[in-house]
């Protein structure tokens, strides 16, 4: 057994049973070794935005880490943004980065960086492998690392000659752990439960593992025995919601009318997160999005358990016994006629089948999608916490991989899909069933509304030469087409429902491209 082998038999032993890889020379050792162990799967991405992105979807939807191979440090730097989305999301990841042998590194080799230095800020752990002895050693750290509640990306590098030689004593692992998630501290219980029973106007603020399974419905028990409002962040790494769920409020995205929507809010009771924020600072307009004057209580810190302090919460509140408060199914018509905001959600209030998953990036013209589609049959909706663009198709590609029998509906803007487009390609090499659905405006339609948030001024025809992606239009069925991926473009509200329901109705990825 060399290193290499090694490397891939302790991830296999320690639960990590998928790679999402984009080799280069120095990785051939762990190349082989990938293939040759029957038990680890596999993935080809075409671009390392992509192996992250999709790393990240697979733990969002099944609470644990996935593994990446990189190439070299421009390997990680390309995939680095979709590690910062990953880390703001809390999504646990082991990152495995090549390097060259240390003999030729002293001769400084033009693949020569610090790969350190560039996975640090986006790391919550990194390390080199010395020896091929102890690289088993520095996996199961890497993977219990990742596994920690919330999530962590670890990278692990592996010079050339650490992978390719062999080991000369048995691997040696430390103990395999269940992670533990930290107890909530039993005052603030209290001190919420104080604020709650106090009658004033509260909202509750869940995030993470708050916006689903029990911890949901318990939040849902909570909001019914106190008629206190429950919301999210407008960005959540993934909720659970929809007819027999428990309903959750979004916080607006534009500082406006996420101002206005918590002004009259007394309490903010932050669960798994901190108090809202503006995503971006503008001229005139406050960072924090609160009423001055609000008090702002956490009830479960980020890496405490949820789920624990929401059932202390009851029974401090002797609410144990209250049921929850719960969705109802609202049958959404089909629409007719143009494709706007309303029409678009109307569309997937209606065409959504029960269990899918939903990646949203939809910006400009699925904002409005979201609270038109609670009473839809249940799904589960992903969000890019960390703001970098082209997170959606990795995201989605990760999750279709991780639910093979459930389908995921990607709703994504052209100027974003453009970032890892790649993520197609991969989607049809291993039939996933994913429905890519692209809003084409041509444009970087977001910016445009940002360019008025900033008080800019009036663009002038240079300015809007930046934000306009319609010169050449991109032909976005050609380009599934030349990955393998059945496309159909839809310009009514009727055709995009038909679209959706027919993308569900054969195995394997499908595009529809919403020409707005």
């Amino acid at each position: 057994m060399n290193g290499a082998e090694s490397l891939v038999a302790t991830l296999v032993d320690q639960d990590v049973d998928i790679c999402f890889a984009n080799p280069g020379t120095s990785e051939m050792h762990f190349l082989a070794a990938l293939g040759g162990n029957p038990e680890m799967r596999s993935v080809l991405c075409l671009f390392e935005g992509v192996a992250t992105g999709a790393a990240d979807g697979w733990y969002r939807m099944k609470d644990k880490p996935a593994s990446t191979l990189l190439h070299l440090g421009p390997g990680l730097a390309n995939g680095l943004a979709n590690i910062h989305n990953a880390k703001r999301a809390s999504s646990g990841m082991v990152n495995i980065v090549g390097e060259h042998s240390a003999s030729h590194l002293k001769y400084d080799p033009p693949l020569t960086s610090d790969i350190e230095g560039l996975a640090r800020p986006l790391s919550h752990w990194v390390r080199r492998a010395e020896s091929s002895d102890t690289i088993a050693w520095d996996t199961a750290q890497a993977v219990a690392k990742a596994s920690e509640h919330p999530g962590q990306i670890a990278t692990l590098v592996m010079p050339g000659d650490t992978s390719w030689q062999p080991t000369t004593v048995a691997p040696v692992l430390p103990p395999l752990a269940t992670p533990e998630r930290k107890r909530p501290n039993a005052a603030r219980v209290e001190q919420v439960a104080k604020v709650l029973r106090s009658g004033e106007p509260t909202l509750i603020i869940l995030a993470n593992k708050a916006t689903r399974g029990a911890a949901l419905e318990k939040a849902g028990r909570v909001a019914a025995a106190t008629e206190t409002r429950l919301g999210s962040q407008f960005f959540t790494s993934r909720i659970e919601r929809g007819a027999g769920r428990v309903p959750i409020e979004r916080i607006p995205y534009a500082v406006a009318q996420a101002t206005e929507f918590l002004k009259d809010f007394r309490h903010i009771v932050t669960v798994e997160t901190t108090e809202p924020v503006a995503f971006f600072s503008y001229p005139d307009k406050p960072s924090q999005l609160k009423a001055e004057g609000t008090q702002v209580h956490a009830l479960a810190e980020a890496d405490e358990d949820s789920e624990l302090a929401l059932d202390m919460l009851l029974q401090e509140l002797g609410a144990t016994n209250v049921s929850p408060i719960i969705q109802e199914r609202i049958e959404t018509a089909v629409p007719t006629g143009a494709l706007n905001p309303k029409s678009v959600a109307h569309a997937l209030a209606a065409a959504l089948p029960e269990h899918c998953i939903v990646v949203d990036e939809s910006l400009t013209t699925g904002r409005e999608s979201m609270g038109l589609t609670m009473g839809a049959l249940p799904h589960d909706l992903i969000n890019n916490m960390g703001g970098s663009i082209g997170y959606a198709t990795p995201v989605a590609t990760g999750a279709a991989l991780a639910c093979p029998d459930r389908r995921v509906f990607c709703m994504v803007g052209d100027g974003s899909a453009m970032y890892t487009i790649q993520s197609l390609w991969t989607q049809a090499r291993e039939n996933l069933n994913v429905t890519t659905i692209i809003f084409a405006n041509n444009s970087y339609a977001i910016l445009k509304a940002e360019y008025a948030n900033m008080g800019a001024g009036t663009p002038g025809e240079r300015a809007m030469s930046m934000i306009d992606i319609d010169r050449p239009s991109i032909d976005w069925l050609a380009m599934a087409k030349s990955m393998g991926v059945p496309g159909v473009a839809v310009d009514t509200a009727e055709a995009f429902y038909e679209a959706m329901v027919n993308s569900t109705l054969e195995p394997g990825p499908s595009l529809i491209e919403v020409r707005l």
